[in-house]
């Protein structure tokens, strides 16, 4: 009787489990799916219509730099074109000029929102730069096309704030991607790039539903992009080779490199903060700073006596110029074309001319992994490809998003040396990085100046203290000294 009640519970009891484990089933599975299909109908429309813009942009900004190369005389015109890029802003452009730092912000703090002007205000003045020979780069516009054009179709969905924070995610994400060719870079980009430390991964899926939909849409346009790649390294025999499955000395050569591929990246952003805060203080009629930036670009041109430091630095005005892909090879840069390119990009965009920062990054690193290649003995094609994605991860501080940028572009093969160059690269650049409305989650060092800062502008301001703390002490002891003798 005992063991016919017993069956009866169990039996009861598995029922009740099975039908438990069939409703969960069912509950949680068709939200999951619910959920994807209402962000792929959402996303669909507006990654398509950032894809189209990027092709539009892409095509636009290959045609002014070959334009510029056929006509080198509108370098001269380059001081004119920012006083029109100035007064472009001043009318029509108001909050649109905070341009990816505006759209990080709102996806934190949800304000006044993203003008749908930005895209095409972007779009326009980044063009104009590159015409006339300005140093700057397209991620940046890629970007503010995105989130401009997602932050309308939200307006029009009538999306809720958490909502419309997903959607600008995913237009970063649209825009990136479709830039570059790098989808899963793109997705990763866009919830890596708003906080140091931290990942908030709700936004991944559509985020990278977009960047892919964004992506395919440029490639259907019949754009193309530059293809890299790094050459075949022979195998050698290497220190305790018969008992590791790596190379420890071109690992040490790795993390020497990656530590100034950081180094290079705090410079880059620390250069571009200051000179745009030392020209708003010297010219207080505002229009005249990018003429006098123009001016600075002219002459430096004429002094070096060559225009490889010029607009993107991806295709060649003449045989034999420095680009990005001569970085792969030997020979392929000067020792110094990483400090121009720094020079140059930091004072166009400091002086007012608009477009991105990313390819110059590249272009940078490239460069500069070309010429510690030579100084380490180290094969070319793979510092160049390093120092591409880890000056870049220093600068913006996303080393997961880079280390995927390397496997997308360069393939897989190297990936541990990727993922070393960008991490590496990322804690050499510090509290320092190009978006100054990045949120600090995770300081990279505990205890350091600026472990108590929200933001990399507060992180800024911090440092500009400190620096003025400290010309002042030097400023004080040296005349103590003067007085003393």
């Amino acid at each position: 009787m005992q063991v016919k009640k017993s069956n009866i519970i169990l039996s009861n009891l598995s029922q009740y489990t099975g039908e438990l484990k069939n409703k969960i089933f069912t509950s949680e599975h068709f939200g999951i799916i619910k959920y994807t299909l209402r962000w792929t109908i959402l996303i669909a429309p507006v990654a398509i219509t950032i894809g189209s813009m990027v092709a539009l942009f892409l095509w636009l900004l290959t045609t002014a730099i070959h334009f510029r190369f056929a006509h080198t005389w509108l370098l001269f015109l380059l001081p004119v074109a920012g006083v029109l890029i100035h007064f472009i802003y001043k009318w029509a452009g108001k909050s649109a000029e905070k341009g990816n730092n505006l759209i990080i912000d709102e996806i934190h703090e949800p304000g006044a929102g993203v003008p749908a002007r930005m895209g095409p205000i972007i779009l326009i003045t980044t063009v104009i730069t590159h015409l006339f020979g300005g140093s700057a780069g397209r991620e940046g516009t890629a970007v503010q096309i995105g989130g401009s054009i997602a932050a309308l179709f939200g307006k029009w969905f009538k999306l809720t704030n958490s909502d419309m924070r997903m959607l600008l995610t995913a237009g970063v994400a649209a825009g990136f991607g479709a830039v570059f060719g790098t989808p899963l870079t793109g997705a990763v980009f866009a919830i890596e790039v708003l906080t140091i430390g931290r990942l908030k991964y709700d936004a991944l899926l559509p985020a990278l539903i977009a960047s892919i939909i964004g992506d395919i849409t440029v490639a259907a346009w019949g754009i193309h992009h530059t293809a890299y790649h790094i050459d075949i390294i022979a195998k050698m025999p290497y220190f305790l080779s018969d008992y590791l499955p790596v190379d420890l000395l071109l690992f040490v050569k790795v993390i020497i490199a990656s530590a100034a591929f950081g180094l290079a990246s705090y410079l880059f952003a620390l250069m571009v903060h200051e000179i745009k805060a030392m020209f708003t203080k010297l010219f207080s009629i505002k229009w005249l700073i990018p003429v006098f930036g123009g001016l600075i670009i002219i002459a430096l041109t004429y002094a070096i006596g060559k225009p490889d430091y010029l607009s993107l630095g991806v295709d060649a005005q003449y045989p034999g110029a420095v680009t990005i892909p001569s970085a792969f090879h030997a020979g392929g840069s000067d020792t110094w074309s990483w400090l121009w390119k720094t020079i140059y990009t930091t004072l166009t965009l400091g002086t007012g001319f608009k477009g991105g920062e990313v390819t110059p990054l590249f272009y940078i690193g490239a460069t500069l992994g070309n010429t510690l290649s030579g100084l380490l003995n180290a094969p070319v094609s793979l510092f160049a490809a390093l120092g591409f994605i880890a000056v870049f991860a220093g600068a913006t501080n996303t080393p997961l998003a880079c280390t995927f940028m390397g496997i997308e572009l360069f393939g897989g093969e190297h990936a541990l040396l990727f993922a070393i160059a960008c991490f590496t690269a990322y804690f050499f650049s510090g509290n320092s990085g190009i978006y100054t409305s990045q949120h600090i989650a995770v300081p990279k060092i505990f205890g350091g100046y600026f472990s108590d800062e929200k933001s990399l502008s507060e992180a800024n301001k911090r440092r500009g203290y400190l620096y003025s703390k400290l010309y002042k002490y030097s400023r004080h002891s040296k005349s103590k000294e003067t007085g003393s003798k």
